[in-house]
């Protein structure tokens, strides 16, 4: 292709690798992650058994 002759491939590879992981990590700490803690939920109830 005579329009990218200037740009070598390598350099080309690289940039859009690094362009990709950066999209990738800030779309990754964009997002919130809503953690609930389930300590109540967790709890092992006794059960009483009347035979």
């Amino acid at each position: 292709m005579p329009q990218m002759a200037p740009l070598s491939w390598l350099s080309l590879m690289i940039m859009f690798i690094l362009m990709m992981i950066m999209i990738n990590s800030l779309t990754y700490f964009n997002k919130n992650y809503n953690i609930q803690k389930k300590t109540k939920e967790m709890k092992i109830k006794k059960i009483n058994w009347k035979w």
